[in-house]
């Protein structure tokens, strides 16, 4: 795992050092630069930063090139199955000076192009030059574990794993991109391709770029299928028991693979299913105790130790658990903030597990992220088919009836924001919004209204909600709210936080629920077998059947997150405050300041969640040390 960053340009050796200076975090073990050529040619530079994981030796280093010089390689990632693709590529002919996963990816693209991708089998981002053809081809994985940002124009192109590369670079201005603010307020982050600056976009997971002679060209490789879910529905029980079976295959093996490492690997255990479920997994074949990191609170309503310390005492791990206190999280949120490379509502608690990790000498840790979105944990893979069902019924009677009650209601309902957002969709107010981006929405479309200054509001808002709703399959309802929370939730916040939030400590985060073929076969079962009256995910706790005990499989489930609630009206209530008290700042021309201090004074008032005044507080802060 490591940084990237390079450009097609006639920048000097300077503008590379800058780029990988900034990513100096995200490869304490070493760094490389390459100047590119298109015959005699100098066209560009690429820069890495390397945290070593796999191959710890000089040999490994990057940027990388095939022996002729031709094909170059930068590359941030792991490619899980990368000795079975080297043994296909022996096979052929093929020779290896390393035992690395880099030297893998460069010579399968050298041998199969961009078809090299059928094969891979991990987490990546990488670029690759061609100096015969002056051809760039730049890639993301399949669900977008990694991330890599790209600014393209006037001919030239640059791109980087992270927005402050690119800024350091001085390829684009600091300067705010008001669709990515917009997206912001509304979900408490940007949505790929988009981002909070102005001039770069993010590369979609799933697709690759293609430059040359100046121009570009966007493709899409890979995309969660729509798979062939009448068969399974009409399934018997007997061959439901054996679907049941290949997926407790499927899960082993992307479990296990992530193990793949020649330093210490640990497990984030929250003492949820999830994390659980991993553990209980790992043990079963481990020949030594799995080392666990836990972040527990002194405040009993998000206190989950019992049950991280009952997974970890069922199967002995060497346990860690940090008591977090109010005071260690505040002292902590200058540096936290400062490692995010876009602001986020959530990722702080990734920050502090990632920190512990980092202190007892563990490089790469595994997570339960993405068991929710796949195997259907969120409620609203209940509410919003159930919301899709009543708005088609509502939306059948006429518009006069519907707007006369849609005025009586709202007469009748308390002042809250979930009866805002029943009202935002009851009476739109010319904002169309589908019940999924709804149930997601930070601030509803009027709030909205209130908070955003930028010019030209509409269109970016139609954009804004385009993106978060691309779908290229038919789904069924739950499967629909499957796909969704993967493309945006997953993608645009969780993923993104835990790459961050891990990299800023040199911590290696491995995601296996999100496995791209374990997703492709997720994606064969009908929502109904999904999500039904029995266990929340029981198709997670039928393949992992025996190895987890009932307070683990029958527990309600419950959200990690900090006590935010508590600590915002206490120890951090002045820091919070004191973002608010100025008129002015980067942020004041998109975000009207004083409508900021009605939303803290609001949550003081008890008439607004937590989570609001907290993500304005991250976009205030986040811009005053970014621009």
């Amino acid at each position: 795992m490591c940084g990237i960053a390079g450009f097609i340009a006639p920048q000097n050796e300077a503008a590379i050092a800058r780029m990988v200076k900034a990513l100096a975090h995200r490869g304490p073990d070493g760094e490389g630069t390459a100047h590119l050529r298109h015959g005699e040619q100098a066209v560009g530079w690429f820069g890495h930063k390397r945290l070593a994981i796999l191959d710890l030796s000089d040999a490994a280093r990057q940027p990388m090139s095939t022996e002729d010089g031709r094909f170059s390689i930068t590359y941030n990632g792991e490619i899980f199955n990368f000795q079975e693709i080297r043994r296909k590529l022996e096979l052929a002919g093929e020779h290896f000076a390393t035992r690395s996963d880099t030297e893998v990816v460069l010579k399968a693209f050298r041998a199969w192009g961009a078809g090299c991708l059928n094969e891979l089998r991990g987490m990546f981002a990488f670029a690759i030059w061609d100096a015969q053809l002056g051809r760039l081809f730049v890639v993301r994985d399949q669900l977008g574990i990694k991330p890599l940002y790209y600014h393209a124009g006037d001919g030239q192109f640059f791109f980087a794993s992270e927005i402050r590369s690119l800024l350091a670079g001085g390829c684009v201005p600091r300067r705010l991109n008001a669709a990515g603010i917009l997206d912001y307020l509304g979900f408490g982050s940007a949505c790929d391709p988009d981002t909070v600056i102005d001039g770069v976009m993010a590369l979609l997971p799933g697709h690759y770029l293609i430059w040359e002679k100046g121009s570009l060209r966007d493709v899409e490789y890979w995309e969660i299928p729509n798979g062939i879910q009448d068969a399974t529905a009409s399934m018997t029980e007997k061959s439901r028991q054996k679907a049941l079976e290949e997926l407790r295959d499927i899960l082993w093996e992307a479990i296990h693979q992530r193990m793949v490492s020649d330093v210490p690997v640990g497990v984030f255990l929250s003492g949820g299913l999830d994390s659980s479920a991993l553990v209980a997994m790992l043990s079963a074949t481990s020949n030594a105790p799995l080392r666990t990191f836990s972040i527990v609170f002194r405040e009993f309503d998000h206190n989950e130790a019992e049950y991280s310390q009952a997974v970890a005492a069922r199967f002995g791990t060497h346990h860690h658990e940090l008591v977090l206190s109010q005071r260690d999280a505040l002292a902590a949120l200058p540096d936290a903030i400062r490692a995010m490379d876009q602001p986020t509502v959530d990722g702080i608690n990734t920050y502090i597990v990632s920190r512990e990790a980092h202190c007892a000498g563990v490089k790469v840790a595994l997570t339960g992220l993405g068991g929710d979105e796949v195997f259907g944990g969120y409620s609203s893979f209940k509410t919003v088919p159930r919301i899709e069902r009543f708005m088609h019924s509502w939306n059948r009677l006429p518009k006069l009836v519907r707007d006369s009650l849609a005025a009586s209601i709202a007469r009748l309902m308390p002042d809250s924001e979930r009866n805002h957002k029943l009202g935002a969709l009851l009476q739109p107010n010319g904002h169309e919004v589908h019940p999924y981006t709804l149930s997601r929405m930070l601030f509803v479309p009027g709030r909205i209204d209130q908070l955003f200054r930028g010019s030209a509001k509409p269109a970016i808002e139609n954009q804004v909600l385009a993106n978060r709703l691309r779908t290229a399959a038919q789904f069924d309802s739950v499967n629909h709210v499957s796909y969704l929370e993967l493309r945006n939730y997953l993608a645009n916040t969780l993923l993104r936080d835990a790459d961050c939030m891990s990299m800023a400590h040199g911590v290696e985060v491995r995601v296996p629920f999100i496995d791209h073929k374990l997703v492709e076969f997720l994606f064969t079962f009908p929502g109904a077998l999904k999500v039904g009256d029995r266990l929340a995910k029981h198709l997670l706790v039928g393949a992992t059947r025996g190895l987890l005990p009932d307070m683990i499989t029958k527990r309600r489930k419950q959200g990690f997150t900090l006590p935010f609630e508590h600590w915002l009206k206490d120890e951090m209530r002045l820091e919070i405050q004191g973002a608010f008290s100025s008129n002015e700042g980067p942020l004041a021309d998109l975000v009207d300041v004083k409508v900021m201090r009605n939303v803290w004074q609001e949550f003081l008032d008890g008439r607004t969640s937590w989570t609001r005044p907290w993500a304005l507080y991250v976009l205030h802060r986040w811009c005053e040390v970014n621009l």
